[in-house]
């Protein structure tokens, strides 16, 4: 469990085709394969992270399976599936970095799962005064769960909607972002046509599904 607030911006540094390692005759009878990536941490980032632990990378919930802590740098594996259902996990590049959620933290965002909703676009990214305006828009699957002032996770950061506008292409959310989410995520890195990973509010799914549920009375067979 997550928060959406950002802990760090690491570095995707290597990434390692894990069908590469393969026999070749089993890299031909499959061309989907998942990658390894290596990712640079900031300075004592890792400091308290071990083997196994979670740490999310553009808010998608990835597990540490190695970790060099002398040189700040650790790998997860990502299947195939989990590169298809998100973006800019498999390129080089700055990532935004949250560590699980622990017990006794403080929830400064919302709840975030880690696990992606879907893709979205962003349309527009510029200044507005002293902070900038960025729209997204969503898949039209996600526009029921998206509302005035409720929270959406973009690449991993917790964030307000400023406005919804449903259409033909999708939903487009807008968002206002302040300086200091601008200076300390990779959020910076954006401009239009960038893919960008959206996971919607936790509590709004369960409402969707209690609303959406039809309750039919038991048949009396007596």
């Amino acid at each position: 469990m997550f928060t959406g607030i950002i802990t760090g911006v690491g570095r995707i540094a290597a990434v390692h085709d894990l069908g590469s390692s393969l026999p070749e005759g089993q890299r031909q009878a499959d061309a989907r394969f998942g990658r390894r990536v290596t990712v640079e941490a900031p300075t004592g980032y890792l400091n308290d992270v071990g083997t196994g632990d979670s740490i999310a990378l553009n808010g998608a919930c990835m597990t540490v399976t190695q970790l060099d802590t002398a040189n700040g740098r650790f790998c997860v594996d990502i299947s195939a599936e989990s590169l298809d259902k998100t973006a800019g996990l498999a390129d080089a590049g700055p990532v935004n970095l949250e560590k699980a959620l622990r017990a006794h933290d403080r929830l400064g965002g919302h709840i975030v799962s880690g696990h992606v909703d879907g893709i979205g676009q962003v349309t527009h990214f510029a200044p507005v005064g002293e902070s900038w305006e960025l729209r997204i828009m969503a898949p039209a699957m996600l526009g029921k769960y998206l509302a005035y002032k409720g929270s959406i996770t973009v690449n991993g950061v917790s964030l307000t909607v400023n406005s919804v506008t449903d259409g033909v292409k999708g939903c487009e959310v807008s968002i206002n972002l302040i300086p200091h989410t601008v200076e300390n995520t990779a959020l910076h890195k954006l401009e239009p046509g960038s893919r960008v990973n959206l996971e919607i509010d936790l509590i709004a799914r369960y409402v969707e599904r209690m609303l959406g549920s039809v309750v039919r009375p038991q048949k009396d067979n007596s």
